[in-house]
């Protein structure tokens, strides 16, 4: 296959905190010095970029100047609609105030999308959702998730936008919580240009087989993005591509393959205590590895051991192409 591109969420070079290193995990990062540390990263071209820009006041063209001199292109600019203004909820907040507010920043963030030739805006409307029984009424929840994006949408038709879904966190559960789920508000909505970004990690913790919901939006026309990472199924850890389920990602890009998808292979780790650099280099090494495995991949003996359900057979056939290009 062509060897694909690769990119990274800015946020992968920034540094983090939680509720118990309130301090955080390293000395702050401004959203340019985040910039000029991806750019040491072999084979890295792309990067999404959260809006407001993080760590100063910073214009465009300084943003564009630290990614020019870095070989770096962008591939979605993310809204932040998921900080403290919006605990309640972006689209689906009660205060309509609030909503109004979401819409108005997605708005700001299209200008920013345009100006950086970017393929995508990215929604991750991660306060949308509920916690407890009977906190929301579920029809007025969904029906504000899909009039929110569905504006948006229909006042922006020359961009696309991306939903990320995801089961829980920050909210217990949220609104674009599957595959399935995403999907169905996307068909009703009805506008070409809104499509899906499937996160592997979202979709193993929430039970799915990622290259299953990969098809699945691939066969509706809406995989329009993906990122990749890993986890332990039990909670977004956002850990090193391949380092935990190498084969299920491996069958993730042959679906990929298979549909002739061309996308970006892009990165969406939280390297805590890791070197960010090494890190995502390392992570990209799997990737290209994986690409060389597609390559090496027998298909006609995979086809007549998946006419069989030979699970055993189609392993085998896997897993040679995989480890195999992991050894050269």
């Amino acid at each position: 296959m062509t060897t694909p591109r690769f990119g990274a969420g800015i946020w992968h070079f920034a540094t983090y905190l939680d509720r118990y290193a309130t301090d955080g995990y390293g000395v702050p990062r401004n959203i340019i010095e985040a910039i000029d540390l991806a750019g040491q990263v072999r084979d890295l071209s792309v990067v999404d970029l959260n809006w407001p820009y993080f760590g100063g006041r910073f214009s465009d063209t300084q943003i564009k100047e630290a990614l020019d001199r870095n070989n770096l292109k962008v591939i979605g600019i993310t809204p932040e609609i998921y900080t403290r203004d919006f605990v309640k909820g972006a689209f689906t907040n009660p205060d309509a105030g609030i909503r109004r507010k979401a819409h108005e920043l997605i708005t700001a963030a299209c200008d920013v999308v345009r100006y950086h030739k970017a393929d995508y805006v990215k929604l991750w409307p991660g306060q949308d959702g509920w916690d407890y029984p009977f906190q929301v009424d579920y029809s007025t929840q969904w029906q504000r998730s899909l009039d929110g994006v569905g504006q948006l949408a229909s006042e922006n038709p020359d961009l696309k936008f991306v939903i990320e879904y995801k089961p829980r966190e920050p909210r217990v559960r949220m609104s674009f919580g599957s595959v399935a789920r995403t999907i169905l508000g996307i068909e009703k909505i009805g506008l070409p240009n809104i499509g899906i970004l499937l996160d592997f990690g979202h979709a193993i913790m929430g039970g799915e087989s990622a290259a299953d919901s990969a098809q699945l939006a691939i066969d509706y026309g809406r995989l329009f993005g993906m990122d990749v990472n890993d986890n332990y199924r039990s909670w977004d850890d956002d850990l090193v591509a391949g380092s935990l389920h190498p084969i299920e990602l491996f069958e993730f890009f042959h679906v990929l393959k298979k549909n002739k998808w061309e996308g970006v292979w892009q990165l969406d780790q939280f390297p805590f205590r890791e070197d960010s650099v090494a890190t995502a280099t390392h992570a990209i090494d799997f990737l290209k590895a994986a690409a060389k495995g597609l390559d090496t991949l027998d298909e006609d003996a995979l086809r007549e051991a998946q006419s069989r359900h030979d699970a055993i057979g189609a392993l085998k056939i896997a897993q040679k192409a995989l480890f195999g290009a992991m050894g050269d």
